[in-house]
């Protein structure tokens, strides 16, 4: 690939795009290039409300406190959904177990009533599970999504204004019901001779993805074949990387990044709560024709042999959920695994 390699993540302020023109026109210009080249970068300035996350992250942390039977009442199998709590090496990358615990959210939907003629990805769609003894974390969450939500879209379409298409241009892919995805996760710290995964080197399936960390490190990036860098924190950025979908949609010419997380030494902790925007689960992802110039330098998308990108983003998306939780997978999508 010719990709240029990079030693560190740049940072992006999203206060430029509504700055003047040359402002608007340098931050456009440098995501592109961000996303072109490594495919993440930092987000300072982007006008979510700092206390906000600072009560995301208590009550975060609140969540992962309570005794693990509170917590177990919402654990994930028992949602066809793919939603709730996972104890630690439950979830999966490439089959080896994540060293994290994890509270996952969506969209909250209700479900479509099923019958015979419906594709399985349907059962995707549904209500959170929340913990009761926990009654604001659902206010809250759900008005983050909110908020994450818009400002995710405006990057979006600033996505399509820096490859020279119309703002608009992705978003008929989202629509009115994106697929958006709240991930709490905390990662205990693990002994020297344990195995360091806090979550296995991958590429995330969607359009975006937002992280907001604690002081903790622990993101590496994979900006060349074998080449890691650390994400370290920045107090009040988000970590933003390029999905899939992106990659999918530019025909490679934005840049899915593979990347992990190295879990904390013994006796620490991190805490990291992802915001990921993906498309509408009922979408098909088009190549959208990009300029001549920009066009020639698209390498293709990177498809992992072992987990191909599918451009249905209702089936991308359950592969994906069926390969992490196989014990959902089993109670809830037997009738469809390959045995």
């Amino acid at each position: 690939m010719n990709h240029k390699i990079a030693s560190s993540i740049p940072v992006l302020d999203l206060s430029k795009l509504t700055g003047s023109p040359s402002e608007r026109t340098e931050f456009l210009q440098a995501l592109r290039v961000a996303a072109r080249d490594i495919g993440f970068f930092y987000l300072i300035n982007h006008g979510v409300d700092h206390s906000l996350l600072a009560q995301v992250q208590n009550q975060s942390r609140a969540f992962f406190a309570l005794p693990t039977q509170e917590k177990e009442q919402v654990a994930m199998i028992h949602s066809p959904h793919f939603r709730g709590y996972n104890r630690a090496a439950s979830e999966r990358t490439r089959g080896q177990p994540d060293w994290r615990e994890q509270f996952d959210l969506g969209a909250e939907r209700l479900p479509i009533r099923q019958h015979d003629d419906l594709p399985a990805w349907t059962r995707l769609q549904g209500p959170n599970q929340w913990p009761a003894s926990l009654p604001q974390l659902k206010p809250l969450l759900l008005r983050w999504q909110q908020v994450m939500t818009a400002m995710s879209l405006q990057i979006l379409r600033a996505f399509a204004e820096s490859l020279d298409l119309p703002a608009d241009a992705f978003d008929p892919l989202y629509g009115d019901k994106p697929n958006e995805h709240i991930k709490l996760i905390r990662y205990p710290g693990r002994e020297a001779a344990q195995s360091s995964q806090g979550v296995g080197a991958h590429k995330d399936s969607g359009f975006l993805s937002f992280l907001l960390q604690d002081q903790q490190k622990g993101l590496q990036v994979e900006v060349a074949d074998g080449q890691w860098v650390d994400a370290l924190p920045i107090e009040g950025a988000f970590v933003v990387n390029i999905g899939e979908l992106l990659e999918l949609a530019t025909n490679g010419y934005l840049r899915a990044t593979v990347h992990r997380v190295i879990a904390p030494a013994a006796g620490e902790e991190r805490l990291s709560i992802a915001f990921f925007l993906g498309a509408r689960l009922d979408a098909v992802v088009p190549v959208f024709q990009l300029p001549a110039e920009l066009a020639a330098q698209a390498n293709g998308p990177e498809s992992d042999p072992q987990n191909p990108l599918l451009r249905d983003v209702g089936w991308n998306y359950l592969k994906g959920r069926l390969r992490s939780h196989p014990d959902v997978a089993e109670r809830y999508y037997a009738d469809i695994l390959v045995s």
